[in-house]
């Protein structure tokens, strides 16, 4: 296995956005199109744009390497494993079925609630859930990053998502809420047949393997005697092996997802509890509540529990000092969260706090890979963003038909998703412009399906594509690899969203 191969892939992607730079011209809109000529990036800036990416984009890699530096602690607990080896006994059997229901509840999570990003904290157990369960990395990318980009594909109440959409286009959260829901359920269905014919393709090719390997191995056993032998069949018997959470190659001990073994019998309720809490302030924290429903509830609780007193004394707005109310939380307030109920789980199952430190180093650094990804394709935002050449090739685009076209709109929407990996940069990029070209305000709706579905669809396969590439990176898989595993999904979900936007336009 190559070394590195996520790396390069960013890293090549960030050499070619600089090298545009120097070929296109640089343009902005801002109430009219306006040139500004070529804004060349020089060789400092490649040094100094990634500290610009930390300061403005730095708290994801935070999180990130907090995720990690928590399961690192996880790993110390034999809790943990114990509780994998038990779901994976009770899924035996039904492995396929709870790889479609957690795809099914990924999208779900991610459509409704916006939690991309957020879900993060889950996806090391989830991989290595699916591992145990005796699939290889593969399927644990396709099931994680596919399903959340469906999710993304077919977003209906994500605020964080697509709430720019309607600020730039004045649309509603409910108009075409049906085209958005079928393409959820389109996306979904198309996500886990190719999954189940990845998986069903791997165990043919496994079978095949075995069968071979069991075949040479009767041969060299009855070479002996080949005459008393010779009229008989031999069944290729597959020996069942242990099960090893691993995402590389056999012997390749750096790919190894490091997950603690049980040893023992572990009360695994608590550890259940607080991760299922975990997910319940996520869900909580991250719904849009007066953004997409209009609701303050949430920022009254939070308001009237800050400014309770106790004798004069507001004793929670102290202690829990400056807090966001749910609907309104970034990613830094998680990390508190999961900061506390590391040091919750450690105390509830003995782990000194040397075995903490320890464990949330070695998780840290496991995690530093795709933070360092992070950091790398939010550098090639800010190159998007300083050296705006993108804008002359939406003109070009298009202005290749009059008014609202589907079809350019989409591949415009699809490059702007490309060259802005963050969802908000990708929209105001192009957005702007195409709605000044766009009067008829009928069309706005459309507009807004094509391009949350256009971004989805875009960040399965780029290389600015902060998840995908952080799973990839995790998962060490080579980027070639995925986009074998992954383009034919591509090329049916651009068959499936064309045929939608067409019955849109014409209704």
């Amino acid at each position: 296995m190559k070394k590195h191969n996520i790396f390069k892939v960013v890293l090549v992607t960030l050499l070619v956005f600089m090298l545009l730079t120097w070929i296109l011209p640089a343009a902005y809109y801002s109430g009219s199109y306006v040139d500004q000529g070529r804004v060349q990036m020089g060789l400092f800036d490649l040094f100094n744009y990634p500290v610009t990416a930390i300061s403005y984009f730095g708290y994801i890699a935070v999180f990130v390497l907090v995720v990690g530096g928590f399961y690192g602690v996880l790993n110390k607990i034999g809790a943990y494993r114990a509780m994998l080896d038990k779901l994976r006994a009770a899924f035996k059997g039904k492995e396929v079925v709870v790889l479609s229901i957690m795809m099914v509840f990924i999208a779900l999570l991610t459509s409704i609630c916006g939690l991309q990003l957020g879900l993060i904290i889950f996806y090391p157990m989830l991989v290595s859930l699916i591992l145990l369960m005796g699939f290889d990395k593969i399927v644990a990318a396709l099931t994680i990053v596919g399903s959340t980009m469906i999710g993304m594909l077919g977003t209906t109440f994500g605020y964080n998502n697509t709430g720019i959409l309607y600020s730039i286009l004045g649309n509603k959260f409910t108009d075409a809420m049906l085209p958005k829901c079928i393409l959820l359920f389109l996306g979904l269905v198309l996500l886990i047949v190719n999954n189940i014919l990845y998986i069903s393709k791997c165990e043919k090719r496994d079978a095949k393997t075995n069968a071979k390997k069991a075949t040479t191995k009767e041969k060299k056993k009855s070479s002996k005697n080949v005459k008393s032998n010779s009229s008989k069949t031999t069944k290729a018997a597959v020996k069942e092996e242990k099960v090893i959470v691993s995402t590389g190659e056999q012997g390749d001990e750096d790919s190894y997802i490091p997950v603690a073994v049980a040893g023992k019998k572990h009360v695994i309720w608590p550890l259940g509890v607080i991760l299922f809490f975990i997910l319940i302030i996520l869900v909580l924290a991250f719904i849009s509540w007066s953004g997409a429903f209009g609701l303050t509830a949430m920022e009254d609780a939070t308001t009237a529990v800050v400014g309770f007193e106790v004798f004069g004394f507001t004793l929670f707005g102290k202690l829990l000092g400056t807090i966001n109310a749910f609907g309104t939380w970034t990613l830094i307030d998680l990390v508190t969260v999961l900061m506390v109920f590391m040091f919750i789980l450690a105390l509830i199952y003995k782990v000194k706090f040397d075995e903490i430190i320890e464990g949330f180093v070695n998780g840290a650094k496991r995690a530093l890979g795709p933070a360092v990804i992070t950091i790398m394709i939010y550098t090639i935002l800010v190159i998007t963003t300083y050296h705006p050449f993108q804008l002359v090739i939406y003109k070009a685009i298009l202005g290749i038909t009059d008014g609202f076209n589907v079809f350019t709109t989409f591949i415009v929407a699809i490059l702007s998703a490309l060259f802005n990996g963050d969802v908000a940069y990708a929209i105001q990029s192009s957005l702007p412009y195409l709605a000044s070209l766009v009067t008829n305000a009928d069309n706005y709706p459309v507009i807004s399906v094509v391009y949350q579905a256009a971004y989805g669809l875009t960040m399965l396969v780029a290389p600015t594509s902060l998840i995908l590439m952080g799973m990839l990176s995790y998962l060490k898989i080579p980027y070639s690899k995925w986009f074998k595993a992954i383009w034919k999904l591509v090329l049916e979900l651009i068959v499936v969203l064309l045929v939608v936007f067409t019955i849109l336009i014409l209704i």
